[in-house]
């Protein structure tokens, strides 16, 4: 099928549903798919697309939500950091009410801790420039999409020698936790919707390894219902005839190996780093750190005193994130664990399964 001109046309996404029902029955067993991609998770969840499929097909949600994925000992030495003298730490505002070992940074900065809300790295080397008498941290949390504005802003820091200018490294990238996911004897995935965001950055060549190293087959979708619903029918039209290939259906922004400029500049301050997921530990090569030249402005080599690291008690993110579990199967969701009173990551964010799921799926009574 070629690239749908009308999105959300009911019409093509009824159309959809009937071929993916067919090829369901056709196969004849249980399809588990994931999509890896918090965008993707809300738009599933907003167009209740998740209840239009059959019995037999089975979609889930990964680690694609970067604020849900970094750990608690970064919030940990962020908070650390924010309580030294002549420190200011930015960050974007979906960080600020994530749960730390103690504390948040919300909290913090409602008990006066100098701690700024910015909409872009830029915004943060602003603050660093407008208080040169203070050090000015900014907190790079994200995907491959984040990376090219963060590794911009060191560059332009660099150039106008804003020495007060640091960032704490935080950036990850998608293909080895998706090796990870594969390789989990706990959870048996039979394809994947790819991120059409980081893809555009990344090309869809470096998912290649899911199709020729396990034979697991992937989609590279975009973001409305119908895109979403073609990758889904892509897949199990792949598992169907046993093949195994990473299929590009968002090929009117995605290339195969990327945005080339963008990865030069990252290439220029980042290398890649073993980094820990929450959910997951440690993953080898799956974070960006900062190349030596530019230890500078690594705020994570400041020493500070940091607590034992600690996740809220009875929180199930990490199998969330790892799609062991849905978010309903929590014992917190939905109870204790609700957007005003978010007890995880996973419901924090904006690009949070439970905050999906509890915002669009929670009354429908949806098992996957």
């Amino acid at each position: 099928m070629s690239e749908a001109p009308e999105l959300r046309n009911p019409r093509a996404i009824a159309a959809l549903i009937r071929e993916i029902r067919g090829v369901s029955e056709t196969i004849g067993r249980k399809i588990t798919l994931m999509e890896v991609c918090g965008t993707h998770t809300h738009a599933v969840a907003a167009a209740g697309l998740r209840q239009m499929l059959p019995p037999g097909v089975r979609l889930i949600s990964g680690p694609g939500c970067p604020v849900c994925v970094t750990p608690v000992d970064y919030l940990d030495r962020a908070l650390a950091l924010a309580a030294l003298d002549t420190t200011t730490v930015c960050t974007f505002g979906d960080l600020m009410r994530v749960p730390s070992s103690r504390s948040s940074l919300e909290r913090a900065h409602a008990e006066g801790q100098p701690i700024e809300i910015v909409y872009s790295p830029r915004d943060a080397l602003q603050v660093a420039r407008d208080n040169p008498d203070r050090r000015v941290v900014f907190l790079a949390v994200g995907f491959e999409t984040t990376a090219p504005t963060i590794a911009a802003a060191l560059a332009e820091a660099e150039a106008d020698k804003a020495e007060n200018f640091l960032i704490l490294p935080g950036n990850k990238v998608m293909p080895p936790p998706m090796r990870a996911l594969v390789e989990d004897q706990e959870l048996k995935v039979d394809g994947f919707l790819l991120p059409g965001h980081v893809s555009v950055l990344t090309g869809w060549e470096c998912f290649r390894f899911l199709a020729e190293d396990y034979s697991v087959p992937g989609a590279v979708v975009g973001f409305a219902p119908a895109d979403v619903m073609r990758g889904v029918a892509n897949l199990l039209h792949q598992v169907e005839k046993g093949n195994a290939e990473i299929a590009n259906l968002y090929s009117r922004v995605v290339s195969p190996h990327g945005n080339q400029v963008a990865a030069k500049i990252v290439e220029r301050f980042f290398e890649p780093v073993a980094t820990n997921w929450r959910g997951f530990g440690e993953i080898p090569g799956s974070g960006l750190g900062l190349r030596p030249e530019f230890a500078h402005r690594d705020a994570s080599l400041i020493e500070v005193e940091l607590p034992p690291p600690h996740e809220p008690v009875g929180c199930a993110c990490g199998d969330v994130l790892r799609g062991v579990i849905d978010p309903p199967e929590c014992a917190l969701f939905g109870t204790a664990c609700q957007p005003a009173t978010p007890v995880g990551a996973c419901m924090v964010s904006s690009e949070g399964t439970c905050a999906a799921w509890y915002r669009h799926e929670r009354l429908t009574g949806t098992t996957t």
